[in-house]
């Protein structure tokens, strides 16, 4: 009988700290879906205006004791994750999820929002937190902007060949693109002044948007539209982010838009490393 009550009493403890662990765990990933809803938005942050972002990937690499201290790149080093850039945010006395992204806002918006950092680990403990977003190494094997480009057109066709719901708002199929070159020589420029300028917009430092500059080109469509993307380093990455962001997807199946022009460029000197643009329009 004694061993049946320890048993008995065993075994519930032991579904006591399942449920605590599943808890914490539904903590960490609402956390990592508020930051995510959070980036998908134009935000204020530090007077300024942000750009809609794509999702952040959660990696279980990056996923670090909360309470943990010590050499943040030698943690990521032992977890094999191929680092460029790591920004890591340690929060106290937050008792939940809702509570966390309250500080994160108010402390930590520039990290939060930065376009370069495309994969994210949360750990908790208790009332701490560890938020870890980092930019991984490029891979090897881009092809020209031109190749890329039209890898973009392929890859975002097919995404408009399904029915698909963008957030809240639903699109039918829609007719594939058309390669312009104006809308990429455009596209190109935009994105290498994005990369050698060191800046993440859809204004230009010239204060020029997508459709002043396609005008300028000499694009006759009146209708245009852009999303631009940082830090990943293949298309498909690119337009799954796309497809993942509200907004972006959206853009990407308007049935307004009937042409594309698309581009990357590299500047190891700059915070992203990558940068892409596809522009849409419709003559």
């Amino acid at each position: 009988m004694r061993v049946m009550s320890f048993v008995g009493r065993f075994a519930t403890l032991s579904l006591g700290l399942v449920i605590a662990a599943t808890a914490v765990a539904a903590e960490e990933a609402q956390l990592v879906e508020s930051i995510n809803a959070y980036r998908s938005q134009v935000q204020r942050c530090a007077g300024q205006a942000s750009e809609e972002l794509p999702p952040l990937a959660s990696d279980p690499r990056l996923v670090l004791p909360a309470s943990g201290g010590g050499d943040l790149q030698e943690a990521l080093g032992r977890a094999a994750y191929p680092l460029v850039n790591v920004q890591a945010i340690s929060l106290a006395g937050p008792r939940d999820a809702r509570a966390a992204m309250k500080a994160l806002q108010e402390s930590f918006c520039q990290v939060v929002l930065d376009p370069q950092f495309v994969d994210i680990g949360v750990s908790r403990q208790g009332e701490s937190w560890r938020i870890v977003l980092a930019r991984p190494l490029m891979a090897a094997g881009l092809g020209d902007w031109q190749a890329e480009g039209q890898k973009l057109l392929e890859l975002i066709n097919a995404a408009r060949a399904q029915s698909r719901q963008c957030g809240a708002q639903p699109f039918a199929v829609a007719s594939p693109l058309a390669w312009n070159a104006t809308l990429a020589t455009t596209a190109e420029a935009h994105t290498r002044a994005m990369a050698n300028g060191n800046f993440f917009g859809h204004r230009d430092r010239d204060g020029r948007t997508p459709g002043d500059r396609a005008e300028l080109a000499g694009y006759t469509g009146q209708t245009i539209g852009e999303n631009i993307a940082a830090g990943r380093d293949t298309a498909r990455k690119v337009v799954d982010g796309w497809l993942a962001s509200p907004g972006h997807c959206a853009n990407l199946m308007n049935p307004k838009f009937l042409e594309l022009g698309a581009a990357y460029a590299v500047d190891p000197k700059s915070d992203a490393g990558i940068y892409w643009t596809a522009l849409f329009g419709a003559p």
